[in-house]
């Protein structure tokens, strides 16, 4: 087989049987490419022979007038595409000969079930998996249309024959992967806790991830003539999200069933705002689902749920990038929040493929958490795997995955069983104190990433995953896609729940006294509390006033007639000018810069005078004179006059 040139960047010799596990970038592929690209393969020809022989392609700057559409078309290889998918009936008994292509408009098998992506894997197993590897690198961070794209820069494993021209993308992918350390260690006593942030994406969830692929063979098969007028999806939020903003970027009529009250704000505007037809119908997601199967048997309209198994080729891609974002290192474990079912398998089919073509040598892992209101997979696993029983989903927060009738549960059950998975559940109150605790890390996570977490911390609690496994959370959406239900939380309006991590602004009069009082409250039980702990009797300021005991007078004023919060400011506003000008004046420059309160207070115990004066000059035990002032100076005046008296004094110290 000739070799191609796939990548505008120079891959050498690369033989497929000598290719051990790699664990470093190869720094030849992150640089740019360079004027002439020279692509070579590890292909064998007939003989068993490598042939590495290079195609050189000239790479000349792009023109203005060109788009990154226009270059790309102008840079296409003239090779012959080696690779090839089709679909299959998933899980097909061995000598299976039934299968269609990727243009036929087919949802499930003769026999009525679903159907798989099948690869040409011996014709992609032409490539080690060094090849494979360089070549996902160096596509990475890239504009080059289309593989910029986090999906699309797998293209070879996603929609191989695809023109790129047909392709519908927001170079959606590339997700962050988030090392979760004071989560982690604060209250799992983990170090290696990563969380795989799908919703920072075009639409604000994983669900991009497979709509660029879906879309784009809609608008293949509209070009080819094929009789399909908009595109038709059940969604309990992101999918109609993704759906409708993919569409909408291809011209593209786009309808949307939706399940009526059971969505958020942010999930619903969405699709309107991307100007989809969107019916909201009074049921759940599995009547809407059921809606959407008999409406496209009967009209044009292409099915986008992942009963299409198309969706599923663009989120197994974030399995691969997980596996990219580790230096191609497999994490012991990888948690994925369940409601359809179809992200589960779609993680499981990334990380295989990995394995089968020698980009890795295993696979993690798997856990399925669901939400105990909505889990069917999860009744089904307790079981032992016997009959399984759909159910009627009741209310939750994850609202994106209360679905009682999984399309994928076959897909589900056959990748936890070849992965030694395990599926957890999570009760309404444990998913959002999860929620909760993961927000106050820095994190802004979605309900669904709480169902997740939870079953991380029971597996936790269970000892099944140590404190040293490396873990991956799969976060599904955005957070601020759900802010009711955080908005909930913090309000501690949510019925039967305690809330237990809620933290609700406080409410105190525009009074400069009053937000002293309130912060003095707050500080003295956090901040103060932490500062004494950690610093010992002899450091720090102890140290130093001993050392400028003889020397040195802290003044505080007290007006006559002043009381109360009166007091309190005048206290305030001269302890910040007399910390200020002492450190400044006296404080070696690696000591702290301000003093605060219960530093001014100690003083008093190591003779440091504080001193409360009525407004007249008086005389102390030190040779040093005091100012005193009267009740007029209590703002700005008072601050500025007290430093610079104490500068004036402490020179001399």
């Amino acid at each position: 087989m000739a070799s191609s040139c796939l990548f505008n960047a120079s891959v050498s010799s690369l033989n497929p049987k000598q290719d051990p596990i790699r664990r470093h970038h190869s720094p030849a592929l992150l640089r740019y490419p360079p004027v002439v690209v020279s692509c070579t393969s590890s292909a064998k020809t007939t003989d068993g022979n490598t042939n590495n022989a290079p195609i050189e392609t000239a790479v000349k700057p792009r023109r203005t007038e060109d788009n990154i559409r226009d270059e790309a078309r102008r840079h296409r290889s003239t090779a012959v595409n080696p690779f090839s998918a089709r679909y299959v009936p998933f899980n097909a008994a061995p000598g299976s000969t039934e299968h269609y292509s990727l243009d036929e408009i087919v949802y499930r098998s003769r026999s009525g079930g679903l159907l798989d992506v099948e690869h040409d894997m011996e014709a992609l197993k032409r490539f080690d998996g060094k090849y494979w590897r360089d070549l996902f690198d160096s596509r990475v961070g890239k504009s080059t249309w289309p593989y910029g794209s986090g999906v699309w820069s797998k293209k070879e494993w996603v929609l191989p024959e695809i023109d790129d021209d047909d392709i519908v993308s927001a170079f959606e992918g590339n997700s962050n992967l988030f090392w979760a350390e004071r989560f982690g260690k604060q209250f799992l006593g983990m170090n290696d806790l990563w969380v795989k942030h799908c919703g920072i994406s075009h639409t604000g969830s994983f669900k991009d991830l497979g709509m660029t692929v879906l879309v784009s063979q809609v608008n293949r098969l509209r070009k080819m003539k094929r009789p399909v007028v908009g595109v038709g999806c059940a969604s309990t939020g992101d999918t109609s999200a993704a759906l409708s903003a993919y569409c909408a970027s291809a011209g593209i009529p786009s309808i949307v069933f939706l399940p009526a009250n059971k969505i958020s704000m942010a999930q619903l505007v969405q699709p309107i705002a991307n100007g989809a037809f969107v019916l909201s119908i009074d049921t759940d997601f599995d009547g809407c689902m059921k809606l959407i199967r008999e409406i496209t048997a009967e009209l044009p309209i292409y099915l986008a749920n992942s009963l299409n198994s198309l969706r599923l080729e663009g989120q197994k891609t974030a399995a691969i990038e997980i596996l990219q974002q580790f230096d191609w290192q497999v994490p012991d474990w990888v948690i994925v929040p369940g409601g359809n079912l179809g992200n589960i398998y779609a993680f499981y089919k990334g990380f295989k493929m990995c394995q089968e073509l020698g980009l890795v040598d295993r696979i993690p892992r798997m856990v399925c958490a669901q939400a105990a209101n909505a889990n069917p997979l999860y009744l089904h696993y307790k079981s032992g795997w016997k009959d399984f029983k759909p159910m009627t989903a009741s209310t939750t927060f994850a609202s994106a995955i209360q679905i009682g009738d999984p399309v994928s549960i076959d897909r589900a059950v056959y990748a936890l069983k070849k992965c030694n998975g395990i599926v957890e559940e999570a009760t309404e109150e444990e998913l959002m104190d999860a929620m909760a605790q993961a927000d106050s890390t820095g994190m802004f996570i979605c309900p669904h990433t709480g169902v997740a977490l939870t079953a991380l911390f029971k597996l936790r609690n269970q000892g099944v995953i140590a404190p040293t496994d490396r873990t991956v959370v799969v976060s599904t959406a955005h957070g601020l896609k759900f802010t009711q239900s955080k908005i909930d939380y913090h309000s501690k309006s949510i019925p039967d729940m305690a809330c237990r991590f809620s933290n609700p602004p406080v409410e105190v009069k525009a009074d400069f006294g009053a937000v002293m009082d309130v912060l003095k409250s707050y500080l003295g039980s956090q901040t103060l509390r932490d500062t004494r702990k950690s610093t010992s009797p002899d450091t720090g300021y102890t140290q130093w006033s001993k050392r400028h005991r003889p020397n040195l007078v802290v003044v505080v004023a007290h007006c006559l007639g002043a009381s109360g919060r009166g007091i309190d400011r005048v206290e305030t506003n001269l302890q910040l000018a007399v910390s200020q000008s002492l450190t400044e004046a006296l404080l070696p420059p690696a000591t702290e810069r301000i003093l605060p309160l219960e530093h001014v207070n100690d003083y008093v115990s190591s003779n440091v005078m504080l001193k409360s004066c009525k407004p007249s000059l008086e005389t102390t035990k030190s040779s040093t004179a005091i100012q005193s002032l009267s009740s007029k100076s209590v703002s700005g005046y008072a601050s500025s006059t007290v430093t610079s008296w104490l500068l004036q004094e402490t020179k001399s110290v």
